[in-house]
C-alpha cells in the first residue's frame, strides 16, 4: 500500500468513527451491512436485524 493509500485510509476511519459517534449522541442509530445482511447498531449498543425507522 502506498503512503497516499494508507493516508486516505486514516482519513477515511476516523470520519467514519466521528460520524458514528455523532449518530450515537443524537440518538441515531448507525446502520451496517455484512454478508448481504442489514444490521442496526442502536444509540444504546444494541445491534439488531430489525429496523428502527418507521
Amino acid at each position: 500500500m502506498t503512503d497516499l493509500a494508507v493516508y486516505i485510509t486514516k482519513v477515511g476511519s476516523r470520519a467514519v468513527h466521528k460520524a458514528q459517534k455523532k449518530n450515537t449522541q443524537k440518538g441515531i442509530p448507525n446502520v451496517y451491512s455484512m454478508k448481504g445482511k442489514i444490521f442496526y447498531q442502536l444509540p444504546n449498543g444494541e445491534i439488531t436485524e430489525k429496523s428502527p425507522f418507521k
